[in-house]
């Protein structure tokens, strides 16, 4: 388990690429393709804002100069970037019930993204093809929240993932499992089941 001062050490020693992979190392996100990908000061600074909410530190120091980290790297489109960061950033930034003009920019960023099967492309480009570990991750950071919910079309997205789970790959697979768990739990606090048979 990584500690506060561990990601204070991290963040403050430009280790990026380590301050990420430990934080994600149990999650199931934490793969080594994705790391690879993402070993980048954005994609670290909101693992670890995500991290620090956790553990109900979100009064320290850092956690405002990630805040801030994150909100000055904010695309005009709406986004971060690639579709990955967006999600992670997304989510960090919907900690402790954030709220604001960045949050409803990225939402829409996704929205516009999202293809009529309900799936996302790899790269930020509407016309290419869908990218069903993108999707997963996409829906895994953000599926329970219910403004991501209201933003995009959810449901086609998790009938795409229901209709095709016998041809995810292993990746795909477990954030499907875990999303769907998430999903449930979240469902129930807030709004009827959704049937993910």
């Amino acid at each position: 388990m990584t500690t506060v001062r561990q990601i204070e050490r991290l963040w403050k020693d430009k280790t990026y690429d380590r301050l990420f992979a430990e934080l994600t190392a149990a999650r199931p996100e934490g793969t080594l393709s994705l790391r690879m990908d993402v070993a980048q000061p954005l994609p670290a600074a909101a693992v670890a804002m995500i991290r620090l909410d956790e553990l109900n530190q979100a009064h320290v120091p850092l956690y405002a100069s990630l805040v801030r980290t994150i909100l000055a790297a904010q695309d005009s489109d709406g986004g971060w970037g690639d579709l990955i960061t967006t999600a992670f950033c997304l989510r960090a930034l919907l900690c402790s019930n954030g709220n604001g003009p960045s949050i409803d920019r990225g939402l829409e960023f996704l929205s516009q993204l999202q293809k009529s099967d309900g799936l996302w492309p790899n790269v930020p480009i509407r016309r290419m093809p869908a990218d069903a570990y993108v999707s997963a991750l996409i829906l895994y950071e953000l599926g329970d929240q219910p403004r991501f919910r209201d933003a995009v079309r959810f449901a086609a997205a998790v009938e795409w993932f229901a209709r095709h789970e016998s041809e995810l790959d292993d990746e795909c697979r477990r954030l499907w499992d875990r999303l769907r768990v998430r999903c449930r739990w979240a469902a129930r606090a807030t709004e009827p089941v959704l049937n993910f048979s």
